[in-house]
């Protein structure tokens, strides 16, 4: 198997389940050692995300806020709010472990595995909707997650934007919406509850292999690990670094944050 030809086919697959179904014998073959890497191959470039056939996008601001969990309808779109954002991480994952090239072959094993987890996560949350009659299109998207791609087509800006950025700001937010689920613990929310703690879990050994990888990148160019964040998500996303932030601590010391680091984007000065 081809690696770089076959993988940018899972990730230009726009229907969900072909998609999926695409992966996994891309993934069997690549855990039995069935593939090669072609080094002439020059990645692609991406105009649109994959699932921009299917799905309505809109501007960012144009969306409801996350309110209600009491209803149907409350539970359906912020579950369809999480699909989303989990959808769109397969294909981060995808494109990391597909753009770069010339890396040590367990980079390439972690982002698979990342991609593998997010499908795993993808496919509760879309069990979960449809439990509401819900599926993956029935509320409007926006596209984010895909513009930051864009703008991040160096190893070095990919790996402090996305797991080190957008992927850390999911351990700071989850635990906010499972705890608004709780204070109206009833059957269904309980499960999405287990569901977004899985996610959690798992969310933060993927930030903790950006992180290994953003500072692997760092080394390569000799910079400095705290400064160099900070000033590449500020580049990437105007404004990160000047907001105070409400961070979930735990998680990202484990996820390999430094205090500096913490304290920078926290704001504290003790």
């Amino acid at each position: 198997m081809d690696y770089f030809i076959t993988l940018e086919d899972v990730l230009l697959t726009s229907d969900p389940k072909s998609k999926i179904e695409k992966f996994n014998n891309f993934y069997t073959k690549f855990l039995n050692n069935d593939f090669v890497f072609n080094e002439s191959y020059t990645p692609c470039t991406l105009v649109e995300p994959s699932y921009a056939p299917f799905l309505e996008i809109i501007k960012p601001t144009l969306l409801p806020k996350i309110k209600n969990f009491n209803t149907d309808e409350g539970k359906k779109y912020l579950i369809h709010t999480v699909l989303h954002i989990e959808y769109s991480a397969i294909d981060l994952a995808l494109d990391a472990a597909l753009r770069f090239k010339n890396l040590p072959l367990k980079y390439y094993q972690d982002f698979l595995e990342v991609a593998s987890d997010e499908i795993r996560h993808y496919l509760m949350l879309e069990d979960l909707l449809g439990q509401l009659d819900g599926k993956y299109g029935d509320f409007p998207v926006h596209k984010n997650l895909f513009e930051a791609l864009q703008d991040t087509p160096t190893f070095l800006r990919r790996m402090a934007a996305v797991p080190r950025y957008l992927e850390a700001n999911g351990l700071d937010q989850n635990p906010k919406i499972m705890q608004k689920l709780k204070s109206n613990n009833d059957p269904f929310n309980r499960k999405i509850v287990k569901v977004l703690e899985t996610i959690l879990e798992e969310e933060v050994d993927h930030v903790s292999k950006g992180d290994i990888w953003y500072k692997y990148a760092c080394d390569l160019e000799k910079l400095p690990y705290d400064s160099t964040y900070l000033e590449i998500i500020e580049d990437v996303f105007p404004g990160s670094t000047k907001r105070k932030m409400d961070l979930n601590f735990e998680a990202r010391k484990q996820a390999g944050f430094s205090c500096n680091e913490l304290k920078a984007l926290s704001k504290k000065t003790d």
